[in-house]
C-alpha cells in the first residue's frame, strides 16, 4: 500500500525536510512559521519582498500546493516562480502546508470539499486554518486587507475555490490552475473574481470532467467537476454576461473574459493546448511529467488579474 501511496503523490518529488526555524528574518527573505488551529500544529512559509522596507501595506497572495506536495515545492522558484514575481512586483506570499502524517509536511492534501485524501476524509478545517494564517501574517507585517488573494495548483486550486465560497470577506480574487470547483456548498457572500487556467489535455483533472490518471488511488480524489461546469457556476453566481470576450489568442493559448460581473468582479478562463496537469510557464518538479506549456505564464497572468481587481 505504501508504494501505491507514493505513486499517487508523485507531485511531491524534490522533497526536502523543512524545519520550523526561521530561514531568515529580513525583508527579501523567507520565514518558516507555525500556528495551532483546531487541535493541530499547522505550518506555513512566508516570503517577504524587499518592498516591505517601505512600511506601506502590501498585497498578500496565499499560494496553495497541489495534492501530495508541500509548501517547499510551491515556494521553490524553479517550479512556479511566485517568490521572484513577489520581489519584482512587491507583494507578500504565504505558502501554507496541507495536512500530512510526515514530519516535514510532505505528501500533504487539502480539504476542498469532495477532494482530496486524508484532509477530506478527516474533515480538516483548512478554511479556518487559512483564515487564521492570514490574520497572523497581517498582525505581524503591513498587509493591505483589501488586496488579499489566493492561488493554487490542482488540489490547491480546489481549495482556492472553497476559499472564494467560504471566506469572501478575506479574499478579493482567486486564480485556480489545473483544479476545478469541487466544493460541496457555496454560501452567498461578497463577490469574488475568478481566474481559471487549465490545459485542454490535462490527464488528471480532465477538462471535460472526471478523474484521469491517478496512479492507482482514485479513492483519494473524486469525479472532478469539469472546467465548463465550473465556469458556468461562477459566471452565473456573479451575474456575468453569458458570452465571453476573447482577450488573448496566440499559438497554444487563449483567454476569454466574462465581465462586467456583480460588484465589478470578473471571471476569466485561460486554456493551453498542451502541458497536461501543470503550471503554464513554469517547470515541472516531476521528471516523468510532460513539460508545462510555455505559451503563457500562469504566474504573470494571475498577478495581472489580481492587480485589476485592486482597481475596482
Amino acid at each position: 500500500m505504501q508504494s501505491i501511496w507514493l505513486r499517487f503523490i508523485t507531485g511531491a518529488l524534490g522533497l526536502c525536510l523543512l524545519s520550523a526555524a526561521a530561514v531568515a528574518a529580513n525583508t527579501g527573505s523567507e520565514l518558516e512559521l507555525q500556528l495551532e488551529h483546531a487541535g493541530q500544529t499547522r505550518y506555513y512559509r512566508v516570503h517577504l519582498p524587499p518592498q516591505l522596507k517601505s512600511g506601506q501595506p502590501l498585497p498578500l497572495v496565499v499560494a496553495l500546493h497541489g495534492g501530495g506536495g508541500h509548501r517547499g515545492i510551491m515556494a521553490d522558484p524553479r517550479w512556479y516562480g511566485l517568490s521572484p514575481k513577489a520581489d519584482q512586483a512587491g507583494f507578500i506570499v504565504a505558502y501554507p502546508n496541507g495536512v500530512s502524517r510526515w514530519p516535514g509536511g510532505q505528501f500533504a492534501t487539502w480539504n476542498a470539499g469532495n477532494c482530496c485524501g486524508a484532509a477530506r476524509d478527516q474533515a480538516v478545517d483548512d478554511v479556518g486554518f487559512i483564515r487564521a494564517m492570514v490574520a497572523a501574517i497581517a498582525q505581524r507585517w503591513p498587509v493591505d486587507r483589501q488586496r488579499v488573494f489566493a492561488t493554487g495548483m490542482s488540489n490547491g486550486a480546489m481549495l482556492a475555490y472553497r476559499l472564494a465560497c467560504e471566506a469572501p470577506d478575506v479574499f478579493r480574487a482567486i486564480a485556480a490552475v489545473a483544479g476545478t470547483d469541487n466544493t460541496r456548498s457555496c454560501p452567498r457572500g461578497r463577490a469574488v473574481s475568478v481566474l481559471h487556467i487549465h490545459a485542454l489535455d490535462d490527464e488528471r483533472v480532465l477538462f471535460n470532467g472526471g478523474a484521469g490518471r491517478q496512479d492507482g488511488l482514485r479513492e483519494q480524489v473524486t469525479d472532478f467537476t469539469s472546467v465548463p461546469a465550473t465556469l458556468t457556476r461562477w459566471t452565473q453566481r456573479l451575474a456575468c454576461p453569458a458570452q465571453g470576450r476573447v482577450v488573448l489568442q496566440q499559438a497554444g493559448a487563449q483567454c476569454t473574459e466574462y465581465a462586467p460581473c456583480q460588484s465589478g468582479t470578473e471571471v476569466q478562463l485561460c486554456t493551453t493546448a498542451t502541458g497536461g496537469h501543470s503550471w503554464p510557464g513554469g517547470q515541472s518538479p516531476r521528471k516523468s511529467k510532460a513539460d508545462p506549456s510555455q505559451a503563457i505564464s500562469a504566474t504573470d497572468l494571475l498577478w495581472a488579474f489580481f492587480q485589476r481587481q485592486s482597481e475596482h
